[in-house]
Parts: C-alpha cells; structure tokens; sequence
C-alpha cells in the first residue's frame, strides 16, 4: 500500500503562485508513476500533469507553460509549481501515483491522496 499526502494549497491572488508537495510512503513501486489531478466545484475531474520515475512529464494543455512538475526520488516526493494563477485554477488538487513508469495523462491511478484546495482570488 502507497500512502500519499498533499500540503501547500492556500488562498493565492490572481498572477501568484504556489507550490504544492506530496509525499510517498509506503510500499513505493520503482519504476513508478507520480502526478496531480484536480477536481473543481461543479466540474469535470482533469488531469494537471504527470512525471514518471525517468523523469518524462507529461501536461495538460491548460497549464500552457504555467505549471511544473518535479519530483525527489530519494526523498519520494513529487512537487507541483504553480505560477500565473487564475480563478479557473480554484480547486482540490489531489497527488497520484500508478505502480509503472506510464506517464500518460489519462492512465489509471493506482493511488490517491487526499487532496489540497487551492483557492485563487481575482
């Protein structure tokens, strides 16, 4: 079993940033798969970005160069920064991760942590 777990959402104005971190324990599978997806009020939930223990990453076209996914593989530990906010990025951002290196961004998640809202003010 993975266990993950998000920190680092907050209330951020319009044009700020913020960088969120998730950390991986447990049973952590190499090589793997470690991403955020995000789930906004009354919408769809969509993918934000993928990167896969290689350190390919793949992203989704909304965060046009905005958003950059990293990740510590000594420490298990996957980062998201967030730049250039925008109310359209107002959600829960919740950190994944798949027991293979499939950095897809509409491949099954294997786990899931519990979430950080991410709130942005215009």
């Amino acid at each position: 079993q993975v266990h993950l777990v998000e920190s680092g959402g907050g209330l951020v104005q319009a044009g700020g940033s913020l960088r969120l971190t998730c950390a991986a324990s447990g049973s952590i599978f190499s090589p793997n798969a470690m991403g955020w997806y995000r789930q906004a009020p009354e919408k769809q939930r969509e993918v934000v970005a993928v990167i896969s223990s290689g350190g390919y990453t793949n992203y989704a076209v909304f965060t046009k160069g905005r958003f950059t996914i990293s990740r510590d593989n000594a420490k298990n530990t996957v980062f998201l920064q967030m730049n250039n906010l925008n109310s359209e990025d107002t959600g829960v951002y919740y950190c994944a991760a798949r027991k293979r290196a499939d950095y897809g961004l509409l491949s099954p998640w294997d786990y899931w942590g519990q979430g950080t809202q991410v709130t942005v003010s215009s």
